[in-house]
């Protein structure tokens, strides 16, 4: 029987992240990032996170591999009885599926051998089409294709930094926590309630009482609830906005060394330390021969990349470093 698991995924950014639109706006920024269209809140979509975390389970099994069989499919190949012995230290979800002896590096991102055939691709290292990355993710080859077990929703913030006088704070709203909360229009609920009035940013708003949240609110983030403030749903996406991180930047003349006339831009970015929550769904196909446990476990022992090598753009200017709390491999 097929079946369908679900695994939450909360993130904080490390570094302010940027995943751009393309191009330059006439606004207040020229490099702008991708927001709802509905609530106009920044969020971090689900194809890049799909996109990075095939590069990086593709990383962690390359690296794995012994270094006579690292560039030579060919050799991998004969050990079809002995597949642990391709690996240094394997982990499980390596050596459990059988098809992980034809992965090469190239079974991430978009494959350049796609009107290639299975057989074809093995000569050219395109998708391989058998590894647990290929069966994962999806792939499509000339003569055969196949969905990917792995659907990635959108990472939304849930909970967004905010400077106050009593140092930062972090801000959300009843939809953003799913949660039916009273909250009046142009009020705010801190986890004291006394404060009488506080600022977000520029903006200062009365305290109508406390906000009553509970650790299991928190869901995983390491916030305490003192630092936890909830803004009416009319608000979130105003303050928001008004508060993410914008940065100048300026093209270098590689003649003179100094910055170039009219190389003028801005960028921004979702502040560090913004919490985010989305989900991972695996869908089980009948064959049974990719577990999901082996595919939640790679997940699992692959996100470490997203603190060192990100997601988004301009990752060798300061952008992009985030980490996944949590493990996706822990029960539901």
């Amino acid at each position: 029987m097929s079946s369908v698991e679900s695994k939450k995924i909360i993130a904080m950014a490390i570094d302010p992240i940027h995943i751009g639109t393309g191009g330059f706006t006439i606004g207040r920024v020229d490099n702008t990032i991708v927001r709802d269209p509905i609530t106009r809140i920044p969020k971090i979509p689900g194809s890049s996170m799909a996109g990075t975390w095939r590069y990086y389970v593709a990383l962690e099994l390359q690296s794995s591999f012994k270094d006579e069989y690292k560039q030579d499919r060919k050799k991998r190949e004969e050990k079809k009885e002995n597949i642990q012995e391709l690996f240094n230290a394997p982990k499980e979800w390596m050596k459990n599926f059988n098809g992980n002896r034809f992965s090469a590096i190239k079974c991430a991102g978009q494959d350049d051998e796609a009107e290639s055939t299975l057989e074809e691709s093995k000569e050219k290292l395109g998708h391989c089409g058998h590894c647990i990355v290929c069966k994962s993710f999806g792939f499509s080859k000339k003569d055969l294709s196949n969905q990917g077990m792995l659907f990635f929703s959108d990472l939304n913030i849930l909970f967004f930094p905010v400077y106050t006088r009593l140092g930062v704070k972090w801000i959300t709203s009843p939809k953003l926590l799913d949660k039916d909360i009273a909250i009046q229009e142009n009020k705010i609920l801190t986890s004291k309630g006394d404060e009488k009035y506080l600022n977000l940013g520029w903006l200062n708003l009365e305290v109508q009482r406390q906000h009553n949240l509970e650790d299991s609110d928190l869901q995983s983030s390491k916030l305490k609830l003192d630092d936890i403030i909830i803004v009416p749903d009319s608000l979130i996406s105003q303050i928001i906005n008004a508060n993410l991180e914008v940065r100048t930047s300026v093209s270098i003349d590689p003649i003179t060394g100094a910055a170039k006339d009219t190389a003028l831009f801005t960028s921004e970015a979702i502040p560090r330390g913004t919490i985010f929550c989305g989900e991972v769904r695996g869908f089980q196909r009948d064959n049974g021969l990719l577990n999901l446990d082996d595919i939640f476990n790679a997940l699992n022992d692959s996100k470490q990349y997203y603190e060192s090598l990100g997601v988004g753009g301009m990752t060798t200017r300061g952008f992009g470093r985030m980490k996944i709390l949590g493990a996706l491999n822990e029960k539901s």
